[in-house]
């Protein structure tokens, strides 16, 4: 049998006085004296006893909880947009609950549910990579609470945003690779129906068309961005005959992917091909060669998605003015791209 947790009411039973005095005992109320009091929290201390925070929330209207939800807390990049958005809501008096989609949608949905249910104050969200639908991001205006989304965000709906430039990311990094001498130029791209990967391919494409690099369409490769999507894409390219001499891959993990099986084919990194990724993850700079990629500030992100949910928190329903925030992107040259460099 499950044990059965305590309340207020077996306290008061167990020292014979109302459930209210117990109460006002807990919360320190000035008219209870200090000997029940101080009876009131031993008994409370030898039962057991956990407040019920949620019927707290329900009596206050304020729950003091901050919903995050990320696709996965093992990719560094969201864990540190997590740090960010922690120090900032931990400074104003906030707790956090994490939960992660998996970037599966329907398991976003049922994160959504869950911190309706549990009374949060705010949600802020990077969207899965299977979403397409947005009424679970709709009930969550429709019940009022506050909701920023970063990085994988919905432009339909009235709601704070937070982004890097993914565009200017990915301009900046395929214009590097030309100015190496890349002319095969392969992209690894990730789910077109995403918005940061859209824009990335277009920066990718534009870039090229700017410098009258030819573009084939066939070297715009769609995936998750997994390491063994970057393994797959690079091992078939190879396989059926193509061999670029620039890789921009719109992930570090799809970038390590490529750079592994360019390695045991006898490729040189970068004089034979150049390679980019798309984060700056911790392990870019540990492998051999360490990988050029573009910077996300993830925690920065992070703080600015924190200030503003609290901003939403602190002003009533309907008169806060919805943003969205573009930080800006910054190339991190190493020597997967850097062919002047003496390796």
């Amino acid at each position: 049998m499950k044990n059965k947790k305590t309340t207020i009411n077996d306290i008061a039973r167990a020292l014979s006085i109302s459930p209210s005095a117990v109460s006002k005992a807990l919360n320190q109320h000035p008219r209870i004296s200090k000997t029940t009091r101080e009876a009131v929290e031993a008994m409370a201390r030898q039962m057991r006893y956990e407040p019920n925070h949620i019927a707290a929330a329900l009596r206050k209207g304020k729950s003091q909880l901050i919903g995050i939800i990320v696709p996965a807390i093992d990719i560094n990049f969201f864990a540190v947009v997590v740090k960010g958005i922690e120090f900032v809501v931990n400074q104003a008096g906030y707790n956090v609950i994490i939960s992660q989609s998996h970037d599966s949608f329907e398991k976003e949905q049922q994160n959504i549910d869950a911190l309706l249910k549990t009374q949060v104050d705010g949600i802020i969200c990077s969207l899965a990579n299977s979403t397409t639908q947005h009424r679970h991001l709709e009930k969550v205006l429709q019940q009022g609470v506050p909701l920023v989304l970063f990085d994988r965000t919905e432009d339909q709906l009235p709601l704070s945003t937070v982004v890097i430039d993914d565009y200017q990311g990915a301009t900046v990094a395929t214009q590097h690779l030309i100015s190496q001498g890349c002319r095969k130029i392969l992209h690894l791209a990730g789910p077109q129906k995403v918005m940061p990967y859209q824009l990335r391919a277009q920066g990718f494409k534009d870039a090229l068309k700017t410098s009258m690099v030819p573009i084939h369409k066939t070297w715009i490769i769609e995936s998750t961005l997994s390491i063994q999507d970057g393994r797959h894409a690079m091992a078939d390219c190879l396989a059926t005959g193509i061999c670029p001499d620039g890789v921009f891959a719109s992930s570090d993990q799809a970038a390590l992917g490529a750079l592994q099986i360019l390695k045991a084919h006898g490729l040189a990194i970068p004089n034979d091909v150049a390679i980019i990724g798309f984060s700056n993850e911790p392990f870019t700079s540990y492998v051999q060669p360490a990988l050029s990629t573009v910077e996300q500030y993830g925690e920065k992100m992070g703080q600015l998605a924190a200030n503003l949910i609290l901003e939403q928190c602190n002003q009533e329903i309907g008169r806060f003015v919805h943003r969205k925030i573009v930080l800006p992107t910054a190339l991190v040259i190493r020597d997967s791209s850097d062919r002047k460099r003496k390796l």
